[in-house]
């Protein structure tokens, strides 16, 4: 038997490549947008395109979907990557284009990694879209709303692609093993525990799993076997690395639904979010200093710890590393999730910056003003001010410690959780000595 099955022919051609399917009958997931009388399977069947973009994941099928397009539209298929291709690119491309069209025929245009294009390269393309030189057809991995011009996105519908379920990649795995010509050549077969295995494993990603059954095959053949086992895939796969883009959408997702798993006292589903990050390559001190966030945004003196815990375990990483210090922030993560929760101190901090923007700014109160020079004292600076040691309980009932302009002001409300309960009681009674005093600024 061969030592290597894809080695074979001198003219590589990858699985991901050949298992490429021309129509959809072929294609598997996105069954939100393909599925019987859905918009874009509407589309596609009348053989009319508009200009699309197509957003999602790595190895969700964009570029497959995108030929399938050009098929049913008899359309010519060109493509461009924004990492390779440059403005020449683009016009020689657009040539092309314009070539195809003096023959009677559309071309469809596939621009890979659109968002990578600047302002101007995007807006090379405007015109040969509007006149109907090409059918554009854009892909991205990262938010539209935020990578691509305004000009183009107007110009084109955007199709949001989803990671493909394991089942669809189990399906798309089986229909490869049946049809693709190498593969019924070697008599291979695939264990139905190795497909579950490689259908999980791949993340949502098709490519990654076509993948990992080519190198799977390769080393059941290395090995004289006609069956991929799970063990097999498991030596392929000895260490999987998840879906995580440090810079992209999957990683503000992902510390969303940590920040909203900590702050809905979910630790179940703050735990998940933090090992997913983790298990993605996240930087642990990147989760630590949001952690710093959490404990002041949402929780604050309901549970002042959470802010001391949150800052021990980032110095505790710090000098631990990993993975030992990965443990101590779990701990915090698990800390923050539990703690009672409160937002009354975030509430009034940007309540009183929102009323700092929008008001004047009166000036600071003499009896507050400090007086250190001859000048200042003549002025009355720091005159009337009542040192709160020096008065019953260390409180001067009755004093105002705002401008005149709003000694009325009451912004921090404590919450009934917590320690913020006590700190909520224990002003009530300062503003019931207020009430009471006989003393009383401003008045």
């Amino acid at each position: 038997m061969q030592d290597s099955l894809f080695a074979s022919e001198p003219a590589f051609e990858p699985l991901a490549s050949r298992a490429r399917p021309s129509t959809l009958d072929g294609y598997f997931g996105q069954e939100h947008l393909l599925g019987e009388e859905k918009a874009l399977r509407r589309v596609i069947e009348s053989g009319v395109l508009h200009s699309m973009i197509f957003w999602g994941p790595p190895g969700v099928g964009k570029t497959t979907l995108a030929q399938i397009l050009a098929n049913y539209a008899d359309a010519e298929f060109l493509s461009l990557s924004a990492v390779l291709d440059g403005v020449k690119d683009i016009r020689q491309c657009m040539e092309k284009a314009k070539e195809v069209r003096q023959q009677g025929r559309k071309s469809l245009l596939f621009v890979d990694e659109v968002h990578r294009f600047n302002k101007s390269q995007q807006d090379a393309f405007l015109p040969f879209v509007e006149n109907g030189t090409v059918i554009f057809i854009g892909a991205t991995t990262e938010n539209p709303s935020f990578e691509l011009n305004s000009a183009l996105l107007s110009r084109a519908r955007v199709y949001k692609l989803r990671g493909l379920s394991a089942h669809s990649i189990g399906q798309m795995l089986t229909s490869v093993m049946a049809s693709d010509q190498l593969l019924k050549e070697a008599n291979m077969g695939l264990a139905d525990d190795a497909l579950e295995f490689i259908s999980v494993l791949a993340d949502g990603d098709a490519r990654k799993a076509l993948n990992i059954l080519e190198m799977s095959c390769d080393l059941a053949l290395a090995d004289d076997l006609d069956l991929i086992s799970l063990t097999i895939a498991q030596e392929v796969a000895q260490e999987s690395v998840r879906r995580f883009d440090k810079g992209g959408d999957l990683f503000y997702e992902q510390i969303s639904a940590l920040h909203k798993s900590v702050r809905g006292s979910s630790p179940d589903g703050a735990m998940y979010w933090y090992c997913r990050m983790i298990d993605g390559g996240c930087d642990p001190i990147y989760i630590a200093r949001r952690l710093i966030r959490m404990a002041s945004e949402d929780i604050g003196n309901a549970d002042p710890r959470a802010l001391e815990i949150s800052m021990n375990a980032w110095q505790a990483y710090e000098r631990l590393g990993s993975p030992e210090g990965e443990l101590i922030i779990a701990h915090a993560v698990n800390y923050l999730a539990c703690a009672p929760k409160s937002n009354a101190v975030y509430k009034a901090f940007n309540e009183t910056n929102a009323l700092i923007r929008s008001t004047a700014s009166y000036e600071v109160p003499l009896h507050l003003r400090n007086a250190p020079t001859k000048l200042m004292k003549d002025e009355e600076y720091g005159q009337e001010y009542r040192y709160a040691h020096d008065e019953q309980g260390a409180y001067a009932a009755g004093e105002c410690y705002l401008p005149v302009e709003l000694k009325d002001l009451s912004i921090y409300k404590p919450t009934d959780r917590g320690l913020e309960f006590k700190i909520g009681e224990k002003l009530k009674h300062l503003a019931h000595l207020d009430e009471l005093s006989q003393t009383k600024r401003y008045e």
